[in-house]
């Protein structure tokens, strides 16, 4: 085909996608196309730049809203910009309620103040557009700060409506397909997510201040592991070679400790080829680090004293709520065995706890598959019971630890008890956060528990891990005795805003794929 040809096609074909876009505009939209069209022809760009705020809204708040109208007198010229979230007109004068990302404030257009050119572009505007204001602070007859608009114009056109002013997006599934619509239309949905944004920064100067190394390690594995987990899977096709999207960074991290970094985090994101709940998305955010000289009950006063930390310099309180429930975060936090906690909650004796055939009998009646559960050794039959019958009513902050061997592959054996592991998973509100333990450093015992992974994986269990064979070299090289944790920051921050949905607290869930247009188009 010549280049001609290759031209014209190309032409055809967005033509095509230009059409079909812009054929499903509603009235309200070529209502807006025309207003914009009209501040062109009028010598106006509906898309200006360089406009430049000088304060934020809840600045003019704090400074003038105690004040009287006699008080406040003559102000500074202010420069603001924001969304128009809502218009009132009276024809000779108009009220704005304005958003600039923070807070709202109300902006003046009058016939007697606002400038003729600014008059102009007000006659063009809709509820959306975003706007660039330049006037001084004064307070209505009925005691409202607003700001009189001496100069206006329209900085950004938007041409698509908002939904109703009032209730923003109802529809759950659109609030999350356009989260940035959700954004504009509720307060409490960005600040949730500003919140997200204060913990991570804290957890991360936390880390900092205790001398911590923030390093970055691969997405893309030859070898997945770090967690019992199902992979996603890619082609790398330079390289012709299969790949596994990380499912935890903990490996790589290990490989640096090796190495002579003594503490070590990252902020990361994994991946996990699994399905979708309340608590779990594909794609989330956790922090991994490693200690060096430090065991794992280190590591339950470096978390309390985090949580505790987060608690009163970000929360600035002790108490939250989530749903029903009170959550005192001050501390100090529950500490038990798992074999305590399963005692405690099914008011059974320590031999009881001990004894297989009690565990089978206290499973009956919960959702386990008690056939499968016959079959079961008696360090997952009591993994099982915890997470049946305990789980759900840890609701306060609560440390599990000694946790059976079996079920802990990366784990390092307890020197008394090595058929348990020295390892403790946080909890709260019934839910794990985050997953602790001593690192194992012998690379024989972890040869061998990678050989039971492969088995297993090799029997059909498709979370299990392949042999990682260049781990195992770097621990023969030589680890110090290290401890790890690895928490979920998504489900914490959930706890920690009320949050019930994963997908509350994160920016862009994953959502299946949306078709705009039909199949025969």
């Amino acid at each position: 085909m010549s280049d001609m040809n290759l031209t014209t096609s190309g032409k055809i074909m967005k033509d095509k996608h230009v059409r079909r876009w812009t054929e499903q505009f509603s009235e309200q939209m070529d209502v807006r196309l025309d207003k914009r069209k009209k501040l062109e022809e009028s010598g106006s760009n509906p898309y200006k730049n360089g406009f430049k705020p000088d304060t934020k809204f809840s600045d003019l708040t704090a400074k003038y809203g105690h004040m009287t109208k006699e008080e406040i007198g003559e102000t500074p010229t202010y420069k603001v910009a924001g969304r128009v979230m809502m218009v009132r007109d009276f024809g000779k004068a108009a009220f704005l309620q304005c958003d600039d990302g923070f807070s709202r404030f109300q902006l003046y257009i009058s016939k007697q103040l606002t400038s003729e050119k600014g008059l102009e572009e007000y006659k063009h505007l809709d509820f959306g557009d975003i706007v660039y204001v330049e006037g001084d602070v004064f307070k209505t007859m009925k005691g409202d700060l607003a700001l009189n608009a001496r100069e206006f114009s329209i900085l950004t056109k938007s041409i698509r409506p908002l939904p109703e002013k009032f209730h923003g997006l109802t529809d759950t599934e659109l609030r999350y397909r356009m989260r940035y619509v959700d954004m504009i239309m509720s307060h409490e949905t960005r600040e949730k997510l500003r919140r997200r944004s204060e913990i991570i920064r804290f957890i991360r100067e936390y880390f900092y201040k205790n001398d911590f190394l923030e390093v970055e390690t691969p997405m893309m594995h030859s070898v997945a592991g770090g967690a019992a987990a199902k992979p996603f899977k890619t082609h790398h096709n330079a390289l012709d070679m299969e790949l596994s999207l990380r499912i935890a960074p903990e490996l790589h991290l290990k490989r640096l400790v090796v190495g002579g970094y003594n503490k070590v985090f990252e902020i990361n994101r994994c991946f996990r080829n699994e399905g979708l709940s309340l608590k779990h998305n594909p794609e989330f955010t956790s922090i991994e680090f490693y200690w060096a000289y430090a065991t794992y009950l280190d590591l339950m006063d470096f978390t309390e004293d985090l949580l505790v930390g987060i608690a009163q310099n970000v929360l600035k309180t002790d108490i939250i709520k989530f749903g029903e429930h009170e959550i005192n975060l001050k501390g100090p936090y529950a500490r038990m065995t798992m074999r305590e906690a399963v005692a405690k909650h099914t008011h059974s004796s320590m031999d009881q706890i001990n004894d297989r055939p009690h565990l089978l009998e206290l499973l009956k009646g919960t959702n386990a598959d008690l056939k499968k559960a016959q079959g079961l050794s008696w360090g997952k039959l009591l993994v099982l019971c915890f997470e049946e019958l305990v789980e759900a009513k840890l609701i306060q902050p609560t440390f599990i630890t000694e946790y059976p061997t079996e079920v802990s592959p990366l784990s390092r054996r307890n020197d008394i008890h090595p058929e348990f592991v020295d390892r403790f998973e946080f909890f709260m509100n019934g839910w794990e956060i985050g997953n602790a333990f001593s690192e194992l450093n012998n690379p024989t015992d972890q040869l061998d528990r990678f050989a039971d992974q492969a088995m297993a994986k090799e029997a059909g269990d498709d979370e299990a891990s392949d042999v990682d064979y260049d781990f195992v070299r770097a621990l023969e090289y030589g680890m110090p005795p290290t401890a790890g944790q690895g928490i979920g920051i998504d489900r914490l921050v959930m706890i920690l805003t009320d949050s019930h949905t994963i997908r509350d607290v994160i920016l862009f869930p994953l959502l299946k794929k949306e078709h705009f247009f039909s199949e025969e188009e």
